[in-house]
């Protein structure tokens, strides 16, 4: 487990800029209430087996006397770098985008289980929008309940959702909770 060079964190701060904006100070400067340390110290990102672990400064150091091929996982796993060597986020990082979203989706209770199966979020799905999405932007998704779903890329605007027709995308489904059950095996 190695701290982030300089190219890596770009790419993961770059990511994670697109779901939460400028709430991005809020996920790095966040005190850390983990460890049995009277001062556990902040949150960090590492990386271990081309996958980026969000975790506390006191559970790194108490990480330091188990031997790297013994290690098999610390704090959460927020994403993980393909072999192709572009990083995606994991299902993993919802409560951290859930926590500080700046663009947000909510979903009518009938329309839940479809995007659980991993489909794209149709117009006729949506219960709720937030105002200023622009295509492209990173979106959370909740249940009318306030529940996180998920999270996936906007295909249309705000403004353009409202003269789509029904059957057409809104959100591109990137992970979502189901993924605990259908990739039981990889995460």
């Amino acid at each position: 487990m190695r701290p982030l060079d300089e190219k890596e964190t770009s790419v993961v701060f770059e990511k994670l800029f697109k779901f939460v904006g400028n709430n991005l100070k809020n996920i790095v400067e966040n005190p850390s209430h983990e460890g049995p340390d009277a001062n556990p110290g902040r949150y960090c990102f590492r990386l271990h087996k081309n996958k980026i672990y969000y975790v506390s400064e006191s559970l790194v150091k108490r990480a330091t006397n188990v031997a790297r091929p013994n290690l098999v996982s610390l704090g959460t796993c927020i994403g993980k770098y393909t072999h192709g060597g572009s990083f995606h986020l994991t299902v993993q990082a919802l409560n951290l985008l859930a926590a500080n979203a700046k663009h947000k989706v909510w979903l009518k209770p009938q329309s839940e289980m479809s995007f659980l199966y991993g489909n794209h979020v149709l117009k006729s799905a949506l219960g709720r929008i937030t105002d200023n999405i622009a295509a492209g932007d990173g979106v959370v998704v909740f249940s009318m309940a306030d529940v996180p779903l998920g999270f996936g890329v906007a295909a249309k605007s705000t403004q353009d959702c409202r003269k789509l027709d029904p059957n057409g995308i809104v959100v591109l489904h990137q992970a979502d909770v189901g993924e605990y059950l259908r990739m039981e095996d990889e995460l």
